[in-house]
Order: structure tokens, then sequence, then C-alpha cells
């Protein structure tokens, strides 16, 4: 029944969306345990150090952008700001353009690009290769410069010589077709490959990358670059962003990005962020912004340091029209990726069951209404349980999360996940209680008799549902084990939660965890306007249950993001949206394969402020809890 029960995880189904709610009557009554839940196979996305697979959120409103079609048309790169992100993958052939033999295969449509004279100036090449070789500045504003911090990178300003080749390549790509790019990791709007566009504009670009600037870039970093490069475009608008990546793929060297931007502010947004890393090679903090700049091309060498990001666009007016692309080269030995420290899971504590009477919604601790819940997550290995919570408690529980003593720290790294996570010692009474809820013996039972899964040694185990003898007594009865039931118990009584040895284990072999008894893992989080996690290779995947209970987040869009998405692996789609809402906790349980990620908040979420000053965001119980 066990192996039944992983075969049938969130998986295969595709949901667009939001999990089902439930309606019940209000009939109080004493637990009691259910059947166990099926699921469908489930699956993940497939990322390499830097390759992930695109896919569009079905939800997403059309304008912003169509399925392209056949599988293989996904596996662009997702260009605009130095590229595909932490992950975009050219697929395991990279596609690039080629430069052209001679001027007669170039043909006669073809226009010639002209680069700035300071390319041309053997002196200044020849102090460009010696700062970059020696990590040392080089700064000559009216040709170019180099930084070599927090990474090696150079900008050239009127990269094309001739003013009016820029602005007839600009109309040249913005009369492109664009297709809308939306997961974890971006937003943006990006044209098919440009190495065999027609164009004479972009081809004339594409001669004058792979030939003139190719050699000096080959001069400068002493990098044998390819006589190839991969290049497309992209138009970052209103709320588009690219999350922190570091490009790295096989054999990329240099990455390039040339903007063709209307006159750009900071205040725009859409700067391209340089970050600093700390001695696993993770991303710290955001140590320089370059604001895009007509005509101008930045460069920057791609290693196991180079992570940056393109900042959320905040102008509704202009539009971010960048080329961009790798050249390749040899491959260089990379360090091996950091592995982050698991989190502490912990076994229940022991309170029984009045304390689901005090918190509770009534309907679900009645016995008919936990069995049309079961039946209902079998089917879908996801549910939504409206008004969780008494309307009092939860009353309480919004108006503590709004207090100024709670300490909130924020989470990384930036190629994972950013948001803030509340210092549990200083939280308020009222929310210690609820977190000591959601870790008590009494949901572990709950929550089993919701799903079916072994989440409390009173759960029936395959056994016994297998000769039919799936029945359990209430937690009313049962909510802690007898004397004779419980050799591994103290004298402690549910005042003493601070004691997890006091909880019985249960046989390694009835668990899907390796660690015995049924375990959770969980925190408080704070979400406003630029909060994200993200899909990363690192990120580790088993059956879990996971939990999430949302509070202030009335009137929440889902346009404004911080939406849940599960998304599994071989497929360009998402299995699920969770959308944050008020006294509810969405229940979703997967399989191995399967992975998630809350979707970049962006700058439309501000238009809340308008009814209330203090709202910036919402907040969330997110716990995970283990068989």
């Amino acid at each position: 029944m066990a192996a039944a029960r992983r075969e049938a995880a969130l998986g295969v189904q595709r949901r667009d969306a939001a999990p089902s709610a439930i309606n019940l009557p209000a009939r109080p009554h004493a637990l009691r345990l259910a059947g166990t839940a099926r699921r469908a196979s489930g699956a993940t996305i497939e990322r390499s150090r830097s390759a992930y697979t695109f896919f569009l959120l079905p939800h997403w409103p059309a304008e912003r952008g169509s399925a392209p079609g056949p599988r293989a048309d996904w596996l662009q790169l997702a260009a605009g700001s130095c590229g595909a992100a932490a992950g975009s993958a050219m697929g395991p052939k990279r596609r690039r353009a080629a430069p052209p033999a001679g001027e007669e295969k170039r043909g006669k449509r073809e226009a010639r690009a002209q680069l700035s004279a300071a390319l041309g100036d053997a002196a200044l090449r020849e102090r460009a290769a010696a700062a970059w070789r020696g990590g040392e500045p080089l700064r000559h504003e009216a040709a170019a410069s180099l930084e070599p911090a927090p990474f090696r990178h150079g900008v050239i300003p009127g990269f094309l010589a001739d003013p009016g080749f820029a602005e007839d390549l600009r109309d040249e790509l913005l009369g492109l077709g664009f297709t809308g790019r939306r997961n974890d990791l971006l937003s943006l709007r990006q044209s098919e490959e440009l190495g065999g566009r027609p164009e004479p504009h972009v081809a004339g670009l594409r001669h004058a990358l792979c030939e003139e600037f190719r050699a000096w870039l080959a001069a400068v970093t002493q990098i044998e670059l390819e006589p190839t490069i991969d290049i497309s475009c992209a138009k970052y608008e209103y709320t588009d962003v690219l999350l922190c990546h570091d490009d790295e793929l096989e054999g990329r060297r240099i990455a390039f990005i040339l903007y063709l931007v209307p006159p750009w502010e900071k205040s725009d947004g859409g700067t391209l962020d340089l970050y600093s890393t700390d001695e696993h090679f993770q991303p710290q903090h955001i140590v320089k912004s370059l604001v895009p700049s007509w005509n101008t091309l930045v460069f920057f060498e791609v290693s196991p340091v180079s992570f940056h990001q393109v900042s959320e666009v905040l102008s509704e007016e202009k539009c971010r029209l960048s080329v961009s692309g790798w050249f390749h080269g040899p491959s260089i030995v990379r360090p091996a990726r950091h592995i982050e420290a698991p989190v502490p899971r912990s076994p229940h504590i022991p309170y029984d069951h009045e304390i689901l009477y005090e918190w509770v919604n009534p309907v679900y601790l009645d016995m008919d209404s936990q069995a049309q819940i079961q039946e209902e997550f079998e089917e879908r290995s996801e549910i939504l349980l409206k008004d969780f919570l008494k309307k009092e408690k939860y009353q309480l529980l919004s108006e503590a999360l709004e207090s100024k003593d709670i300490q909130w720290s924020s989470r990384g790294p930036a190629n994972k996940r950013l948001y803030e996570t509340a210092e549990e010692d200083g939280l308020p009474d009222i929310l210690k209680k609820f977190l000591q809820f959601l870790r008590s013996e009494a949901l572990f039972l709950l929550l089993s008799n919701f799903t079916g899964l072994k989440l409390h040694f009173l759960a029936p185990s395959d056994e016994d549902e297998d000769a039919g003898e799936g029945r359990a007594p209430s937690t009313a009865e049962h909510g802690s084990p007898k004397p004779e039931e419980a050799e591994h118990h103290t004298d402690s009584g549910p005042n003493q939660p601070d004691q997890p040895d006091n909880i019985p284990e249960a046989p390694e072999s009835e668990t899907q965890n390796g660690s015995g008894a049924p375990v959770c893992a969980g925190e408080l989080r704070r979400w406003t306007h630029g909060h994200y996690t993200l899909v990363h290779d690192t990120q580790a995947t088993e059956f879990a249950l996971d939990l999430l209970f949302f509070c202030g987040c009335e009137d929440w869009d889902p346009e404004y993001g911080g939406f849940t998405s599960y998304i599994a692996k071989g497929e360009d789609e998402e299995l699920l949206t969770v959308n944050p809402e008020e006294n509810c906790l969405a229940l979703v349980y997967r399989d191995k394969e399967t992975m998630k990620f809350v979707k970049y908040i962006n700058h439309r979420s501000l238009a809340r402020l308008k009814k209330n000053p203090n709202r910036t965001g919402f907040w969330d119980f997110s716990f995970v809890y283990y068989e």
C-alpha cells in the first residue's frame, strides 16, 4: 500500500487551477483515521549547474506569451541581459551563428557593421589585455573600461560606430516575432535564435561579432574563442525580470549584451546587477549595478562566481531591448557545487486533541468531513481547506504578525531564494503557540486523517489496511499513547513541548524519511516585493506532504506573483499552482521528482498599499511533513 501511495503522488496530472476548496457542514466529532491516499506519478524539472527547462505557466494571460510548440523550441537561450539564467539551456547541442566565409557569401542584402574605432587601437588593446591579465581596472570612458570586481567585465560605449546602423538594427529586431518566457527564474519576451536570420542589419551585427569583436576579445582575454556564437534578442517590459544566475554551461567563456534602449535611468529598473560571492562560490550581495545605455556593449567572463541578474523593469512605458549571447571556448575545471546543510527535522511534540479544538474550525474535526477530505485528496494529491482556523484565532494571528517586535532575517543565497523568515525566540506568544500547534502530535494525526499518510503511530499500517482493519480510535481517546503503549515516554505532559525525545519512535521500515518516527520542518515566512524561490540543481526531492497556511493576503492578485508552483521533470508546464488565500490551509503531497518554487513578487503588488498603507505583502507558515 505504501508503494501504491508513492505511485500516486502529485505528478502526471496537469493542474491549471488552484487547489480544490472544500465546504463541509459543521458537525464537530472525534477524529478517526481513514484510508490511504492514491497519488499519480510525479516528475521534476531537470537542471545542470546552469541548465534548466523552460516552461510556460498556463494561467498567465495570453498576451504575455504562448507556448511555442515542440519541446525542442523551448531549449532556446533566455538572453536579454546576459543570457539564459542559471540554468538556461541551449539543449545538448549548441545552435550557433557561424560567420560567413566571405563577402560573396554574405549576400548583397547584408549591411556592414562598423565597430567603435577604439577596438582598432592597438595600444588600447594591449593595455586592456594587461589589465585583464593582472586583475586591474582600466578606465577609458570614451572608449572602453574594464573592471576586475566582483568578476572580470568590460563596458564599450558607442559599440556600433554608425548611429544609423544601430537605429536600423533596432527597427529590424522590433519587427521580429517574440515569445513570452515565464518560469521560476525569468519573465521576458524573447526572439528566436538570431544565428540564421536574414535581416541585413542583424546579419551584419552577427558577422562583426564573430569576426572583428571575437578577435579583439581573444586578444584581451587570452581565451581561444570559437568562431561561432549563441545570439538572440530579448524585450523586457514592465515587471519583467531575470533573477540571479551565473550563466555557466559547458563551453561558455564570454557573455555579451548590446543595449538598444531609449534614454534610461536607474529608477526605470532593468539594471544589470553584479553579485559578490562567499567562500563557497555562492552569491552574497549586489555590489554593482550597470544601467542600460543606448548602443553600449557589456561583456564578462563566465565563471563560477559570475552571478548577476536583470533587475525588474519598473517603467511602464519603456522597453529594454537587447541582443545577447555567448562566445565559446575550451572548458575549464569548475569547483564542486556547494551543498547546503539540510534543514533540521523534528518529531511531533506531545500535545493531545484538545489543541485541535482550541484552534481548528469545527467543520474539519467531523469524522464524515475528514472522510470527504481524504476522498478528495486521494483523487488529486492536494486540497485547499478554507477558513481552517477559528475566526477569533485567525484574527489574533493576523494582529500578531503586524508586530514591530518580530525579528525578520533575509534568507538566501539569491541563486536559490530571497525572502524573510522570523526568529522564533522573539515571537509574540500567540505565534509561538501556533507553531507548536503545527508541530503537535494532534495535528500529525489530523493530517493523517486528511491524507491517509502514516504521519502518526495510530495511523493504520499497510498490513492493517490490506486486512480491512483500517479504522483507528479517535484522538479524543488516543491523542497521546496509553502508558502501556509508550515505553519511550517520560512523565512529561503536553505543557512540555520542547522535549522531542519523549515521542515514541515508529519502526524505520514504516517511514519514508529513514529517521524512524514521522518528522516535520517548517518556518514562518514574510513575502514582499522582490521575494522569490527558485528551482535549483541541489534541491532535495523526496516524498513529502507540504503544508502552507496563509495570512494577510486579502485582495492578493495572482498577477502579483507570490504563488507556489509545482513542476515536473521532463515537462514544460506546471502541475499545480497554489495561490495565497486568507485563512486557508493548502496540502500538497509530492513525490521524489516533483519540485516547487514561489514566483517572484513584482512591482504590481505595491498597488495594495492604496488600500492598506502598512501591508506590502503577506505571511505564510510553511511546513513539510515526512512519513
